[in-house]
């Protein structure tokens, strides 16, 4: 009698195992409100990459950075050459590499001509 009292015992436990492991299903309704939707979407149209640039000249003259520029692009006309404002000076910046590789193969190139270039990244306004 008391093996099948624990067969029975047994059997119920297993059962109720059985019923405790199998899934259950349901639904999940999330509200939020629509501006996240486009907090999100304007936070990726923001995001900003690093970003490493070449610096080839500086000064205070602005017509010196001018014809700076216009001599660099004469030289080299394969990246694309601003004139920053960083006080007290007028900095003439190459390129927008995305990569540190690529500002190094650029720099390489650059540094035959100027001496004095340097790669680094610019801080960004966040």
């Amino acid at each position: 009698m008391k093996l099948k009292s624990k067969s029975i015992a047994t059997l119920i436990t297993g059962f109720g195992l059985c019923l405790a492991l199998n899934a259950q299903q349901g639904v999940v309704n999330v509200s939020q409100d629509s501006d996240i939707d486009k907090l999100l979407a304007y936070k990726k149209d923001t995001k900003t990459t690093k970003v490493y640039k070449i610096q080839v000249y500086q000064d205070v003259d602005i017509d010196k950075a001018r014809r700076e520029k216009s001599n660099f692009l004469n030289q080299y006309n394969e990246w694309p050459v601003e004139i920053v404002w960083n006080t007290p000076n007028y900095k003439v910046w190459v390129g927008n590499f995305s990569k540190r590789l690529e500002a190094d193969r650029a720099w390489a190139k650059i540094k035959e001509k100027y001496m004095y270039a340097i790669i680094f990244q610019p801080k960004s306004d966040d």
